[in-house]
């Protein structure tokens, strides 16, 4: 009787609980997992801004160093004179020969447009020899790339192919904000613009043909005063007639001669002949 009653009061139970739904407690949610901040990364440093404006005739940078520079000067249309002592001169192979097989350094030519080598004195560039030639471009030529935002790095005076010496190759550059300023110690040139520029060739164009110094060095001593050179003469002579004078009283001394000339002599001699014939004719 007994195990009948808990047989009818578990499926009352069974029944009562499926009916009303009762359900497990449903399991707890998972935690959600901890999201990260994204990092936000810094912005770049603004690059710094080109003390040199590239100039709007400039031809286009490729992304190789190009073989040839007259190519780049000739698509300027304004560096005439420079390609033809570029040439003339021979610099223009070992130019295009050290941008095609230097891995390092570079090279920076400051050009001279046209109009800068128009200003020159007349007939100067055919007044140097061929020596004085070589050294005017080797002046304009740069061992290293010089970007337009580095010519403020540049240490004075600052070396050229020609060479570096404060005394005969003077070459000072002056950046101060936009502006960049070339003195030789003959004349005070500006760079215009950039004409060309990558990471081993930088060209720039000058507005005025930069003259080494020792062109104009004169090598000649100082002409001596007038004064002195007038006095010189008059000095000699009075000092060869106290020697004359000495050496005839010496010879005087020596004979007990008296010596007529230059005392009257001649006229006493005169007189003793006219004596002597007066005499005979007496006699």
């Amino acid at each position: 009787m007994k195990q009948a009653t808990l047989f009818s009061l578990s499926v009352f139970l069974l029944f009562w609980s499926t009916t009303l739904g009762i359900s497990p407690a449903p399991a707890a949610a998972p935690k959600a997992p901890a999201t990260k901040t994204p990092h936000t990364p810094k912005a770049a440093a603004p690059s710094p801004k080109p003390l040199v404006p590239t100039l709007p005739q400039s031809p286009d940078s490729p992304d190789s160093v190009p073989d040839d520079i007259t190519i780049i000067l000739k698509k300027a249309k304004m560096f005439s004179t420079l390609i033809r002592l570029l040439k003339t001169t021979e610099i223009i192979n070992n130019v295009n020969s050290q941008l095609i097989t230097a891995k390092t350094g570079g090279i920076t030519i400051l050009a001279p447009d046209d109009s800068a080598f128009s200003n020159l004195k007349a007939g100067f560039l055919n007044s140097l020899n061929e020596g004085q030639k070589i050294e005017l471009v080797q002046f304009h030529i740069l061992p290293q790339f010089v970007s337009s935002s580095n010519f403020d790095s540049l240490s004075n005076p600052v070396q050229t192919v020609a060479g570096k010496d404060p005394v005969r190759l003077p070459l000072n550059v002056n950046a101060l904000g936009n502006s960049v300023n070339i003195s030789t110690g003959v004349v005070n040139a500006t760079i215009l613009g950039v004409v060309y520029s990558d990471n081993k060739l930088g060209i720039y164009h000058v507005d005025k043909v930069l003259l080494p110094l020792d062109f104009f060095a004169t090598s000649k001593a100082p002409a001596l005063a007038p004064s002195s050179l007038a006095k010189a003469p008059k000095a000699a002579k009075e000092n060869s007639s106290e020697d004359d004078q000495g050496e005839t009283k010496q010879d005087q001394n020596k004979s007990g001669a008296v010596s007529l000339v230059g005392h009257g002599g001649t006229k006493f001699m005169s007189l003793g002949i006219a004596l002597m014939a007066v005499a005979t004719m007496w006699g």
